[in-house]
């Protein structure tokens, strides 16, 4: 129902949308409407939403929705009627909600943007379990089409500039960690979730399969061993990273259909997903265990960061996932 959520924004635009509901116009807290880009059947509705405001189109909607309860109902009286009870049922949901503080936070969470509707058959989703909210909750995945890593040295530039962004804007990953997977080796649908530190079996970059805990331990010593090559008092970007899992009884993963881990945050990914100059489809993930709008941000300048190394043709078209409060959209 959509007079449950506390809509203020609602972004359609660009879509494949014929028909708009017109009990969006009961939304009461809706300021801001955007449809343009969508062929409606309506034309003088398509005309509104291309010039007129937001409380225009959402008068025009509640007139529209009184005609078909009258017809509904018999005739103008039923529909008054019809529409008079509708109000009081929305009346008594506002007041249980406005009732408990906490049900009002929680519905204010589920509020989304609607960056697009795609009619793809075959889209990847990305599930996520509720254990996970304690450990790393926070997920931004995007879909890279139309890739060409394979003039001269674009890979290894792609692979810099993905350091890069991990040095600064990550906080040398103690803020987020960007993955990047090729996309045509993933199995969906992937699930984001957790396991325990001896069940967590994953193949990092360049080694061979090992558990979590034998990868912790190996990074451990690596890191001290370069700590002592370099004479450093303190501790490294690899131990300040390491030290986020510690004293953690799950860690998170991102896992395959076929239960392989291709993801292991903020540590590594696997090597079943690697990139190569072969790799046309992309990937990404960006996870934290900070806050959803770090995610988004860093995945925005990744996105950029791509477009200045590749001609903007190339990247075909790119689909965002949003985490929301446990969902993908």
């Amino acid at each position: 129902e959509l007079l449950l959520f506390p809509l203020k924004v609602l972004d359609l635009a660009n879509n494949k949308l014929n028909e708009i509901p017109w009990n969006l116009s009961d939304c009461p807290k809706l300021k801001e409407i955007n449809l343009r880009g969508n062929k409606l059947s309506d034309k003088r509705l398509e005309k509104m939403v291309n010039g007129c405001q937001t409380k225009s189109i959402l008068e025009y909607l509640r007139g529209k929705g009184r005609e078909r309860q009258a017809e509904e109902g018999g005739d103008a009286d039923g529909g008054r009627r019809a529409d008079k009870k509708k109000k009081q049922q929305q009346r008594k949901m506002k007041e249980k909600v406005e009732e408990d503080p906490e049900e009002v936070e929680e519905v204010r969470k589920m509020v989304v943007r609607v960056l697009h509707v795609s009619d793809a058959p075959t889209a990847l989703t990305v599930q996520v379990s509720a254990e996970v909210k304690d450990v790393r909750p926070y997920l931004v995945c995007c879909l890279v089409r139309g890739m060409n890593l394979k003039s001269g040295n674009s890979l290894k530039r792609f692979l810099v500039a993905q350091t890069k962004l991990h040095d600064d804007l990550c906080g040398k990953r103690t803020i987020a960690t960007i993955a990047t997977h090729d996309a045509e080796l993933l199995k969906g649908p992937l699930v984001y979730g957790v396991k325990t530190p001896t069940q967590l079996k994953v193949v990092p970059l360049g080694r061979k399969e090992m558990t979590a805990v034998e990868l912790i331990r190996l990074l451990h010593l690596e890191a001290d061993e370069l700590r002592k090559q370099k004479k450093r008092q303190n501790v490294t970007g690899l131990h300040k990273y390491l030290q986020l899992l510690q004293g953690k009884p799950q860690y998170p993963c991102l896992v395959d259909a076929e239960g392989d881990v291709i993801s292991f945050p903020p540590i590594t990914n696997s090597e079943k997903t690697k990139i190569k100059k072969t790799t046309k489809e992309l990937f990404l993930e960006v996870t934290s265990a900070t806050s959803l709008q770090t995610c988004k941000d860093i995945m925005d300048a990744l996105i950029v960061v791509r477009r200045l190394f590749y001609v903007v043709s190339m990247l075909g078209s790119f689909i965002c996932f949003l985490h929301v409060n446990g969902i993908f959209y």
